[in-house]
């Protein structure tokens, strides 16, 4: 008892002495504080405060990966003089620059994405009250317009080139979204098939189960079913000798199979 009572107080001491779940507990303290105060401001309040400190967390992910991929912007070849009159060229040169340089300019680019669509993200979320696909489309239009123009890859035509990248980002981020919704909400049970779905799994039958639905033959079916309707629905014989015989047994089946007899 006494040994028990030592390494529950030793427990509880290491407990206290992490420095990793202190700072842990910490962050998450100072997270739900920050989120409580911000949900009291005001729409232009919140707004710019949380496009700019996602602006801050994208210029540091940017100089990192910019600092990590090598800067391919001065390796490119100088452009004749004869390039400036073909605005084609010179379009898909800056392009190039722009999308290469080095951790300035990659903080830049991704201060200005994250920044403007975590801003424009929170505007729609207090606006209309939810986060959907329309919202999360929105922001990320604003966020490809604000991209191509600041990063310089707009060409001849930057107005016409923002539009086209922010109908890009929309519709990418608009799939992004309706997949990640798709996955992370469990499927739906379809409710016409509990009984049936319970009887085949506690008889190791649950392949069967598209069977059932193939030939519509529901949980209000059951009492009804005999070998030449499991036959139609391709089950082989060892299973419907299993599935009639459970129908035999059980009390409220057996008992509804001789109403309807």
């Amino acid at each position: 008892m006494e040994q028990q009572q030592q390494q529950g107080n030793q427990g509880v001491v290491m407990g206290k002495e992490n420095p990793i779940q202190q700072l842990q507990a910490k962050m998450k303290e100072l997270e739900n504080g920050f989120k409580s105060w911000l949900s009291k401001q005001s729409l232009a309040v919140e707004a710019a405060v949380v496009t700019a400190t996602s602006a801050t967390q994208g210029a540091a992910i940017g100089a990192i990966m910019g600092t990590l991929a090598p800067d391919i912007s001065s390796s490119l070849p100088t452009p004749p003089p004869d390039a400036a009159l073909n605005p084609q060229a010179m379009a898909s040169i800056k392009q190039a620059q722009a999308l290469s340089g080095g951790p300035l300019v990659q903080a830049r680019n991704f201060a200005v994405m994250t920044g403007v669509n975590a801003g424009i993200s929170s505007v729609m979320k207090r606006l209309r009250g939810k986060e959907d696909v329309q919202s999360s489309m929105v922001a990320a239009f604003g966020s490809g317009a604000m991209f191509s123009l600041v990063s310089g890859v707009g060409g001849p035509n930057p107005a016409a080139n923002a539009i086209t990248s922010g109908l890009f980002f929309a519709l990418v981020q608009g799939g992004l979204f309706q997949l990640g919704q798709k996955f992370s909400q469990p499927p739906a049970e379809d409710t016409f098939y509990a009984r049936t779905r319970t009887m085949l799994h506690s008889l190791g039958l649950q392949n069967y189960e598209k069977n059932f639905k193939k030939g519509l033959l529901t949980d209000s079916t059951l009492p009804l079913l005999t070998d030449s309707a499991l036959r139609d629905v391709r089950i082989p014989p060892g299973p419907r000798l299993l599935i009639l015989d459970h129908i035999q047994r059980d009390p409220e089946l057996k008992e509804r199979r001789g109403i309807h007899g």
